[in-house]
C-alpha cells in the first residue's frame, strides 16, 4: 500500500509539535494572503486548528458542514468521471470560502472577504496545501510508531496483565 493511501485511511492524529507548525504555515498564509482566517478540519468535520479572525464564526459547525459539502461534491465529481474535486470555491456577498483538499485527508477552509481577492487566495492556497501535505505526511511518518496512542511496552503489560487476572488461553 502507497504512502498515501496509508495516509488517507489511516486515523488523523495529532501531537503539540504538529500543532505549532500548522497553525505557523496558516499564520504565514493569512498574512500573505489577507484572508480573514483559516481552518484545518478533517475529512470527517471534525476542526483540528484554526488561526485568524473566527469569533463571529461558528468554526465547529463551519468545519462539520463543508466536510458534508465536499463528500457531496466528490460524488459530483465521480458523476463526471473524476475521483473528486480538490479545490472547492463559494463567493457570497460578503463573506467567501475558499476549501483546499490536504493530503488526501483533511481540508483547509480559507474565510476572506473584499479586503482581498480571490485571485490572491488562489495563489497562495497552493502553496498552503502543499506546505500543510509537507507537515501531514512528515508528522505520520515522525508518529507512526505512536499512532495507537500506546507504546509497545505498555501495551504488551497490559496484555501481560489481562492474561494474568483473566487466566490465558495460551498453554
Amino acid at each position: 500500500m502507497e504512502f498515501s493511501e496509508k495516509m488517507r485511511k489511516a486515523r488523523l492524529v495529532f501531537y503539540e509539535e504538529d500543532i505549532e507548525e500548522i497553525n505557523k504555515i496558516l499564520e504565514h498564509f493569512l498574512e500573505r494572503s489577507q484572508a480573514k482566517c483559516a481552518l484545518l478540519i478533517d475529512k470527517e468535520g471534525h476542526l483540528v486548528t484554526k488561526k485568524g479572525f473566527t469569533k463571529s464564526f461558528n468554526t465547529d459547525s463551519i468545519a462539520a458542514l463543508v466536510a458534508g459539502s465536499f463528500a457531496s461534491t466528490r460524488e459530483v465529481a465521480k458523476l463526471l468521471g473524476e475521483t473528486e474535486f480538490s479545490v472547492l470555491f463559494h463567493q457570497g456577498k460578503n463573506e467567501n470560502i475558499h476549501i483546499g483538499l490536504v493530503a488526501e485527508r483533511a481540508l483547509v477552509v480559507v474565510i476572506f472577504d473584499d479586503r482581498t481577492t480571490l485571485g490572491m487566495v488562489r495563489l497562495y492556497a497552493e502553496e498552503l496545501t502543499q506546505k500543510l501535505t509537507d507537515t501531514m505526511l512528515a508528522s505520520m511518518e515522525r508518529n507512526k510508531d505512536k499512532a495507537s496512542g500506546v507504546s509497545q511496552e505498555y501495551q504488551q503489560a497490559a496484555e501481560s496483565a489481562l492474561d494474568d487476572f483473566f487466566g490465558s488461553d495460551k498453554k
